[in-house]
């Protein structure tokens, strides 16, 4: 009876995870926000034990996503933004590592509704984009050092951000790097993916040396079924990135974006 539960259990965690690790192979998000429902109310473990596992989960599949990837978007397109790029992970891993306290001395209930308003604002700005494309306006200065400066500064604000939500930052990090340094959707997206394994790898490593990461066998499996089903989902993505209008991949991080949003708001209440 027990093994038949546990089945269940692996084909839930197994089938949400192909359609999720998708995104990150399309559109360069590691798919936490809506994976950690799943380890949370689908499979049932407490929040305390979810994030960590939810954690190794990313990892695996936004890796796994920039192998598929690199086939279809070159990382030598990465390039002209490697101060930036280098900017938001420095930024990020600073927050990786002091998130929890800059959590507990600025969350607040004004925090969530202005975190939430701002991922809302940002997906209804893409599909607003979709309809009427406008051309990129560089409004900082063509210095290395100003470029970095800036992608810390941010890179802290979306650390911040990632630690209220408990994911990589995705969300933020792809519209950071369209609008404010001038990515196309697709370079963004792996310039995302990067950023994103460097600030998990850094946030796993903290988890580590305080003994969260659950090591049980149950736990162990229910990583392998979700890293699997991610993984499928990451191959399908990354293929079709290369395939897929520009339109279409910025659409769906739109929407994805305004469902983030929702869920910031309803998790609130």
């Amino acid at each position: 009876m027990q093994s038949a539960i546990q089945c269940r259990y692996f084909q839930k965690a197994f089938g949400w995870c192909v359609p999720i690790g998708g995104l990150a192979g399309l559109v360069g998000l590691g798919g936490g926000e809506f994976r950690l429902p799943v380890l949370m109310y689908s499979v049932g473990y407490p929040p305390k034990t979810a994030v960590p596992l939810n954690l190794m989960v990313s990892l695996v599949t936004l890796t796994f996503a920039l192998l598929v990837r690199s086939g279809a978007v070159s990382i030598s397109a990465l390039s002209p933004y490697l101060n930036e790029i280098f900017g938001l992970v420095a930024g990020g891993v600073v927050s990786a590592f002091c998130g929890a306290r800059l959590v507990n001395a600025v969350k607040s209930e004004h925090l969530i509704k202005t975190i939430a308003a701002l991922l809302a604002a940002l997906g209804a700005l893409i599909l607003f984009e979709v309809i009427v494309p406008f051309q990129y306006v560089q409004i900082l200065p063509s210095v290395a050092a100003i470029h970095f400066a800036a992608g810390f500064a941010l890179g802290i604000g979306i650390g911040l951000v990632s630690s209220i939500l408990g994911v990589a930052g995705g969300e933020l990090l792809i519209p950071t790097m369209m609008f404010v340094f001038g990515a196309d959707i697709k370079t963004a997206g792996t310039a995302s993916i990067v950023i994103s394994v460097c600030i998990i790898t850094s946030g796993l490593w903290r988890y580590w040396r305080l003994g969260a990461i659950e090591i049980r066998s149950g736990p162990r499996r229910i990583v392998s079924a979700m890293s699997a089903g991610s993984l499928i989902g990451a191959a399908l993505g990354g293929l079709a990135v290369g395939f897929a209008p520009v339109s279409l991949i910025k659409t769906v991080l739109g929407v994805v974006l305004i469902a983030a949003a929702a869920k910031v708001a309803i998790t609130r209440h």
